[in-house]
């Protein structure tokens, strides 16, 4: 796949923040210091992300998403129209208080932690989203780049607040017009920035299929109004689908991740079921790559995802081999038994190997340190390298 290695490794996207750098982000907020030297900072320790993914020999880089408060909520400060909100600020909002506030509980998380982009106006591109940080990356390493990003369903579920957003848009539907616009244009960034992969983070389609009308959820983005699962999977794919392919027309590498939750150490709050349900949409959005949670055994068995026989035949699968929430190191041998699992489905061509999704979703709330990090690394790069040796 394009000049991508069979068993090539990549991570999902974040990484720990430094005491420092968010002690930096806050004096920031409070104009005591500098942007510049915000910025200096952030590169400091995205340089040291780049180190460690190369020290163990990562195939395709990432730059930690050190700059962003978490993987959704930072567009905020990217975008005309959106507003920084933390759950405690939309309180005032929200029709039923109850069943807001037991989502709160059910997240195991203090609600003043989590912050979200709101549509607060006229949704327009102001600067790039991540592009400006690729550019940088591509100066730190010779490596192949990849750029992650919310989806276009993650971003206009979780921005959309119907008492605030409704005063500029008749519809989420009508919202997520300007959120494509939003998102072809950084596309058109990131091309030129010379990524070689683009990945959409989808996590709450899980929570479209396996709440079941119940208020345990995927945070923020469960908040607007859903309909019927089958009426929110064809509005997602609607979304996908077109963004999936405008990526692929600009002959870079299309990738779609899906888990079910990364914000607690609580395995049992988080959602759980095989991707069954999701199957109908991933081939229609068929992007180059599906990279999904599968080291948990709340994603189901591999083989109910390849029941689908275009799957089979036409995805490339990053296969989730970490959990990124758990402290236990996975051993080696673990990792080639799960990847040689899938080779039952997939040719070994289109088998990519990373953790279930990023270490640290919320600047303030990581769900891991650089100990075990590394040590998962370790462990990742033994068992690409076994496979590669006995395989190609």
């Amino acid at each position: 796949m394009k000049n991508i290695e069979p068993f090539s490794t990549a991570l999902l996207g974040s990484l720990p923040r430094s005491k420092e750098l968010m002690e930096l982000r806050r004096k920031f907020k409070r104009k005591s210091i500098s942007e510049d030297e915000l910025e200096k900072k952030v590169y400091e320790e995205t340089v040291e992300a780049v180190r460690l993914q190369e020290k163990y020999d990562i195939d395709i880089i990432t730059n930690g998403e050190l700059s962003r408060d978490n993987y959704v909520s930072f567009i905020s400060e990217k975008l005309e129209g959106v507003s920084m909100m933390n759950m405690s600020d939309m309180l005032d909002y929200i029709d039923d208080k109850k069943s807001f506030e037991k989502i709160l509980d059910t997240l195991d998380v203090p609600s003043s932690s989590i912050k979200n982009a709101i549509c607060t106006g006229k949704v327009s591109y102001d600067k790039p989203l991540v592009a400006d940080e690729m550019r940088e990356l591509k100066k730190i390493t010779n490596s192949k780049i990849k750029a992650t990003l919310p989806g276009p369903y993650l971003i206009t579920r979780s921005m959309w607040l119907p008492k605030l957003s409704g005063k500029f848009y008749s519809s989420k539907e009508e919202l997520s017009k300007d959120v494509l616009k939003v998102l072809y244009r950084e596309i058109e960034e990131l091309k030129d920035a010379g990524v070689d992969v683009i990945q959409f983070d989808e996590p709450v389609l899980t929570e479209v299929v396996f709440t079941k009308g119940q208020t345990r959820s995927f945070m923020c983005a469960a908040l607007s109004e859903k309909k019927d699962p089958t009426e929110e999977l064809e509005f997602a794919q609607s979304l996908l689908t077109p963004v999936v392919n405008y990526v692929k027309e600009k002959n870079i590498i299309s990738s779609v991740h899906v888990c079910r939750g990364n914000w607690s150490k609580n395995e049992k709050i988080l959602l759980e079921g095989p991707y069954t349900p999701l199957i109908g949409l991933f081939e229609k959005v068929l992007p180059d790559i599906l990279a999904l949670e599968f080291s948990t055994p709340r994603a189901g068995e591999i083989k109910s995802l390849f029941d689908s026989d275009i799957l089979r035949e036409k995805i490339t699968l990053g296969l989730g081999v970490i959990n990124p929430r758990l402290d236990v190191i996975e051993t080696t041998e673990d990792i080639v038994k799960n990847a040689e699992k899938a080779l039952e489905f997939v040719d070994k061509s289109r088998l990519l190997l990373n953790p279930d999704c990023g270490f640290a979703t919320f600047a303030n709330r990581p769900v891991n340190n650089f100990e075990n990090i590394e040590k998962k690394l370790k462990v990742l790069k033994e068992a690409r390298d076994i496979l590669r040796d006995k395989y190609l």
